[in-house]
């Protein structure tokens, strides 16, 4: 596809810039599909048949992209088969509306979006997402291990529209739509500091949804507790994850760590174990992993034993790796 230009007074945007400014009338539906289909992968787009305008800007954030679209009235669907083309389902989209009106599917829920509120869909699992009128929409998009949640847990805040008017909610707002319009204008190590902390408040917002803030939580504790676990999420793959390099990363005693966990039911080694089995889980599904043995997936992940990484698999799942493989191959020979 043919680039357009950048438009001249594009307010010294840094970072990567699709437009259709500069492109024919009769070329712009193609461009434009052609556009949305580089930046969001396997998901299928309808358009309208005439495509006035449409601009999407991207810059990185850390680990996190930032994503800024503006256009006419389109609607996005990512189906299971398109799932299992793509590699897209390591991310969480947190995407705010700032222009519009937008319906979205996920997760057995439908509803409808205000300008002004965020909402998180996960590219795992089926969505859909429908955009009637002109819009502009602000979005994160973050790879799922760094927020160091469970897959139960995420899908219990995917549709659901956080409000603007809420402590939270309103401080995401305005850090989602800041972050869009600066995004590409950080140094590096700036970026990664931004990233953390935006990471740091989806956590205790999505805790908050959870119902999980306590009042004899020692907010020491419950901010500790945020760092540790988006800590896990970005060391996730390093076999010498232990808890003695986590508290040592965090300045604190391994006892002290020990304790933060308790208050989680669980422990810091279950913790870090249940979030490589998720990430073992999802790579095992990948089109593009086909040809990996599930002993590579699993050492990808942090496991050095092929026994032990079966053994908490089964128990974890109910089947052997090779079983929940095979189980989805076969369900994706099927019908859609």
């Amino acid at each position: 596809m043919t680039t357009g230009a950048p438009p001249p007074d594009d307010h010294g945007f840094a970072g990567n810039l699709l437009t259709t400014t500069t492109v024919p009338a009769h070329q712009r539906r193609a461009y434009w599909r052609d556009a949305l289909s580089i930046t969001f992968g396997a998901v299928d787009m309808s358009v309208p048949q005439e495509v006035n305008s449409g601009t999407i800007r991207t810059a990185p954030l850390g680990r996190l992209q930032v994503t800024t679209v503006d256009g006419d009235p389109l609607e996005a669907r990512r189906t299971r088969r398109l799932i299992a083309q793509g590699d897209e389902d390591e991310y969480v989209v947190v995407k705010l509306l700032s222009k519009g009106v937008a319906r979205l599917e996920q997760d057995a829920r439908d509803v409808g979006v205000r300008p002004g509120e965020v909402f998180i869909y996960d590219m795992a699992r089926p969505v859909r997402l429908i955009l009637p009128e002109c819009f502009q929409t602000k979005a994160l998009v973050l790879p799922r291990q760094v927020l160091g949640l469970s897959e139960s847990d995420l899908r219990q805040i995917t549709a659901s529209p956080i409000r603007f008017d809420t402590a939270l909610g309103g401080l995401l707002s305005i850090l989602v739509s800041r972050l869009a319009d600066t995004a590409g204008s950080y140094r590096p190590h700036t970026g990664e500091l931004l990233a953390r902390n935006v990471v740091d408040l989806l956590t205790a917002l999505a805790d908050e949804q959870l119902g999980r803030t306590s009042e004899g939580t020692p907010s020491g504790d419950a901010a500790m507790l945020l760092r540790i676990r988006s800590f896990i999420g970005r060391h996730l793959a390093d076999p010498g994850l232990t808890p003695e390099v986590i508290a040592r990363a965090h300045h604190i005693s391994v006892r002290y760590l020990h304790k933060i966990f308790e208050g989680q039911d669980t422990t810091v080694s279950r913790w870090i174990q249940s979030r490589r089995l998720e990430a073992c889980r999802r790579d095992l599904l990948h089109r593009e992993a086909a040809n990996r043995t599930i002993i590579a997936v699993a050492h990808r992940w942090g496991f050095t034993s092929a026994a032990h990484f079966s053994r908490v698999f089964r128990a974890a799942y109910g089947m052997s790796p090779s079983e929940w493989r095979d189980s989805h191959k076969r369900q994706g020979a099927v019908g859609r």
